[in-house]
């Protein structure tokens, strides 16, 4: 077989991710199905029919290490958490570095840490806290890769830390830790606090000197600051803690404890621990797929999953001596951890004529989900029959899970109960971008992100051409229908900025009660979606089991989904053709409007003055109040924002500008102990919001004296520098085109480049 005729002909985007990414040296694609296989036959044929494919570290790397090569099979770990001395903080980033130089992604959680002013027996006598040493991890992460292939990094802090509240603004600053994903570990007793209101004790005792540090706060404030956060910048992201170290295989094993999560935070995992990862396309599964007569085929998927339990169990065991640290090897030795997952999930439910988020929806997901974790868990059990069960394996605690005895049938608790498990974790639902797009299927348990993408090409008389392309499932069932136009697709095909979020809490809340990992997913929601949405969500996610959600709104401040509305209007500038230094005089007639604004240190008060005709900023004065912090700094602030403006910059970058500016511990405090500062994380970051949505109040009103008739005319615009725009989006590195967030992250539908892979 020719990788053409596994992937379609007309598959070019496929093609070209399997030739960068996975072919190694020219090898042909039988060549390269059986060197990935390790010359298992059965799950070969799984892969040529395009039923299950490995994680991509084990399509890349696996058998390259014959050759020499440092690989490793898994893609993810978690590092031994640091412990409260630069020793061990410092080791850490070394095991960071060792392990990204294989190719692995890495998490590392920082509770362990002294919180910000803890007393410490050297020359600084107070540690910077634990939030301080997270740059020097993002730097580590940007600095090693393999391959041109960027580390991965998850840092998680837990929500009783002291240093709480500066970890969930740190990425306020669009500077700070650029190479991490952060999330909070937070605890049923801190949700409880929310549900009534109640304060919560934030904690830390310091080991070396006895040092107890605590402060109180109002946990539905904080819960407040997390969501609002997440609104604006898309991080942090939550893991329910509880529900993780309940809902599993180990919940009753008693020398077992999580350490922390993988980069794109489905798997947690022990200190050293590890997971190779692959996944299952359920689409392959439907018969007669857009017809009455479609069936999803259960005895086929259950053998699938039994298959695909044997071939990753065979990677573990080839791949053991190759993991970085010795302590990485010790624990996958002793838990014998795997991940097998699924993709597909949108693809199959248009096949089926099934509706992605209604209850007949959820109904399948969860037919599905049993079918999966009561075959996995009976192949484990047979494979221990003839291997041995993993050397830390207790029957008896294993059985008396609750995640056990909701998932397994009668015939499969017999098994165990003879021979136990050969893995102590089976399942999960890990990013599928790279391997999903190069099917052409829908990525994990994601609806589909949009119907088509518009492309754009150049016709013969250099003008831009733009033109439709459908997502393949969609193409697949126009041509079945002869269907030439996306309006006439009936109502199941929804797409995940149409979706109601609540019934995407529900998808993922079916899948997670038969995974006994988590799931790496992405709540999409459009940028309209609110403050008060986002906690709501937070709250669902939480009472419907979920292990982690990852929200992200179109357009926040750290835009990472490709957004599908109209493309903004360019931002207006002061001075038309200005030359290099040239300097904007500004005349009498100008526009002002004022805000006050309420900082860590008091208030401010904010003048803008705009162009009457254009409504371009084209000077600014601020003031402090009694209390408001430093006069010469404001005086020194508002003179650059002037001459920026009236040098020709536009308002857009300026606040760009005053954004990546950091936060303020004092602006921080503020917030949360008196709830009333403007919005932002610092006095800069205030003024430049301020500034805004005062310039977006005179444009509203320019357009509406312009539609009543009343407007007199604007200046003609003179000739000026044309620059580039990015409308919010974020673009693909090697093809130039915009991303799509999924699963956690980026990714590219047209080369299929993916942050994450």
């Amino acid at each position: 077989m020719l990788e053409r005729e596994w992937l379609g002909e007309d598959n070019q985007l496929g093609v070209d991710i399997w030739e960068k990414k996975y072919c190694h040296d020219g090898e042909s694609f039988d060549e390269w199905v059986t060197r990935i296989s390790g010359g298992n036959e059965e799950i070969g044929e799984y892969i040529k029919e395009k039923k299950f494919l490995f994680g991509g570290r084990i399509l890349s790397n696996r058998g390259l290490n014959k050759e020499g090569r440092k690989v490793t099979y898994s893609n993810c770990y978690v590092i031994q958490p640091p412990e409260d001395n630069i020793e061990s903080i410092f080791e850490c980033a070394k095991k960071l570095a060792r392990t990204y130089s294989y190719g692995g992604g890495c998490g590392i959680d920082i509770s362990g840490l002294s919180p910000r002013g803890a007393r410490i027996n050297n020359a600084a006598k107070e540690t910077s806290g634990a939030v301080s040493f997270m740059d020097l991890y993002s730097m580590v992460t940007g600095l090693i890769g393999q391959n041109g292939r960027r580390g991965a990094l998850m840092i998680s802090i837990d929500c009783s830390h002291p240093d709480l509240q500066e970890f969930i603004g740190l990425k306020t600053d669009l500077e700070k830790v650029t190479k991490a994903n952060i999330s909070v570990r937070i605890s049923d007793e801190f949700m409880e606090a929310v549900k009534n209101n109640e304060d919560y004790t934030l904690h830390y005792t310091r080991e070396v000197t006895g040092e107890v540090i605590e402060k109180q706060v109002n946990a539905r404030e904080i819960f407040r600051l997390i969501a609002e956060t997440n609104w604006d910048y898309a991080e942090p992201g939550a893991l329910f803690w509880d529900r993780v170290k309940n809902w599993n295989l180990l919940s009753n094993t008693k020398e077992f404890e999580y350490a922390g999560v993988n980069p794109c935070a489905e798997e947690p995992l022990p200190a050293g621990g590890s997971c190779l990862l692959g996944s299952i396309n359920l689409s392959g599964f439907v018969h007669d797929p857009f017809t009455d007569n479609a069936a999803f085929d259960y005895d086929g998927f259950r053998k699938c999953v039994a298959a695909s339990v044997k071939a990753l169990n065979e990677v573990l065991d080839e791949g053991l001596p190759l993991h970085p640290l010795e302590e990485q090897q010790e624990s996958v030795r002793k838990w014998r951890q795997i991940g097998l997952g699924i993709m597909g999930l949108a693809d199959t439910m248009i096949k089926l004529g099934v509706t992605y988020g209604e209850e007949e929806a959820v109904e399948l997901c969860d037919k599905i989900g049993f079918a999966m974790a009561d075959a996995a868990i009976a192949a484990s059990a047979r494979l221990a029959k003839e291997e041995g069960a993993y050397p830390a394996c207790n029957i008896d605690e294993v059985m008396s899970t609750e995640f056990f005895l909701a998932n397994t049938t009668e015939q499969t608790r017999e098994l165990v109960r003879k021979y136990g498990l050969r893995n102590s974790q089976l399942l999960t639902i890990a990013p599928t971008g790279t391997i999903s797009t190069m099917l052409g299927i829908s990525g994990g348990i994601e609806p589909v992100y949009a119907n088509y993408y518009e492309r754009k090409t150049e016709s013969l008389h250099g003008t831009d051409v733009y033109y439709k392309v459908y997502t393949k499932i969609v193409q697949d069932y126009m041509d079945s229908h002869g269907i030439k136009d996306d309006k006439e697709l009936p109502d199941y095909f929804v797409t995940a900025m149409t979706l109601d979020y609540e019934q995407r809490i529900d998808m993922q809340a079916a899948w997670q009660q038969h995974i006994d990992a988590s799931i790496s997913s992405t709540v999409n929601v459009p940028n309209s979606f609110t403050v008060e949405e986002t906690e709501s969500l937070y709250l669902k996610a939480y009472e419907k089991g979920l292990k982690g959600i990852t929200i992200y709104r179109d357009g926040c401040a750290r835009s990472g989904i490709l957004s599908l509305g109209e493309e903004k209007p360019k931002p207006v500038t002061a001075g038309e053709g200005l030359g290099r230094g040239e300097i904007l005089l500004v005349t009498d007639d100008v526009v002002g409007k004022k805000r006050k604004l309420i900082t860590g240190c008091g208030s401010l008060h904010c003048i803008a003055l705009f162009d009457p005709h254009t409504g371009a900023l084209l000077e600014t004065y601020l003031s402090k109040g009694s209390t408001g912090g430093c006069n010469n700094f404001m005086v020194g602030l508002s003179r650059m924002i002037s001459i920026s403006a009236r040098g020709g910059i536009d308002i857009e970058t300026i606040v760009d500008q005053l954004n990546s500016s950091g936060s303020c511990p004092s602006y921080t405090a503020r917030r949360v102990t008196r709830k009333d500062t403007s919005k932002g994380a610092c006095c800069p970051m205030a003024v430049g919001n301020a500034l805004m949505e005062m310039y977006e109040e005179m444009q509203a009103e320019l357009a509406a004296k312009k539609a009543h008739g009343c407007d007199q005319g604007a200046k003609a615009p003179k000739p000026k520098a044309v620059k580039a725009e990015t409308n919010g989006k974020v673009y693909c590195p090697e093809c130039g085109e915009p991303l799509v967030f999924e699963e956690g992250c980026n990714i590219c539908k047209s080369c299929g480049w993916s942050k994450c892979h």
